[in-house]
């Protein structure tokens, strides 16, 4: 009787672990998302976007990710062989099937949303410091009700570059970004915020099928994900950003 006493709660213990301890700063929440996650988030995503601007007509976007790093996104009519490809920190267009253009730049929304939790945490770290987040600033708010973290900024501060993650489950929500023009270094810069809507479970991992982009205060695109697929086997040359290939994936069961 008194060994079973002893043992019960240490089980109890067991089988529910205490909480990390809270973060203290961007490099420990980065951490604690991807320690929450290792070996059990998908490694490829695939999806059909619908794609809504308030002054152009409905496109579909088919979208295929490989994590960490890869999304491929082919615009309808898939005849048309127009595709935007992001590897790495490059972005890399074709039209017609022909290399049109390639700019660097990283698609942090990559990095926050599905990466961090399929590639080693300094890497995460290191792009995100890279982009000019500081890492060093964190605080709490709240975001649709639910508590979040807040990295780069101070609180009352939404016009720094910096982003927003749901503190329960350690899903990204939001990212705002200060863009500068390039070619008008003088302007003012163009403050984006982008938000990730109605988490929902995908393998033992989640996504976000809406996502919400605005333009210094303004929507400029709303995305809604159908069919989600997680783990589908990929082309080998499905992200080769120097020659355009088919992707083989879409139109499959």
């Amino acid at each position: 009787m008194h060994a079973i006493a002893v043992l019960l709660p240490i089980a109890l213990l067991t089988a529910h672990p205490a909480p990390p301890a809270a973060p203290k700063t961007g490099q420990d929440l980065v951490r604690q998302m991807h320690a929450r996650y290792a070996g059990k988030w998908y490694t490829t995503i695939t999806f059909v976007q619908t794609t809504t601007h308030p002054d152009r007509p409905t496109e579909t976007w088919y979208e295929a990710g490989t994590i960490p790093g890869k999304l491929r996104i082919d615009v309808a009519p898939t005849d048309s062989m127009k595709a935007i490809m992001f590897v790495g920190d490059s972005t890399v267009v074709f039209h017609g099937g022909k290399r049109a253009g390639a700019r660097q730049g990283r698609n942090l929304l990559m990095t926050l949303g599905f990466d961090v939790y399929g590639q080693a945490p300094d890497t995460t770290i290191a792009q995100l410091e890279a982009e000019g987040i500081d890492l060093s600033k964190l605080h709490t708010d709240t975001w649709k009700g639910t508590p979040v973290w807040v990295v780069g900024a101070e609180r009352g501060d939404t016009a720094t570059s910096q982003f927003w993650i749901e503190q329960d489950r350690l899903l990204f929500v939001r990212l705002i970004e200060v863009e500068k023009n390039p070619k008008q270094p003088q302007a003012p810069a163009d403050l984006l915020d982008v938000t990730f809507e109605n988490y929902q479970r995908l393998g033992k991992g989640w996504v976000a099928p809406e996502v919400v982009i605005k333009v210094s205060g303004k929507e400029v695109q709303r995305e809604t994900y159908r069919d989600i697929r997680a783990d589908v086997p990929l082309q080998a040359n499905l992200y080769d950003t120097e020659t355009y290939h088919k992707a083989e994936w879409i139109g499959t069961p």
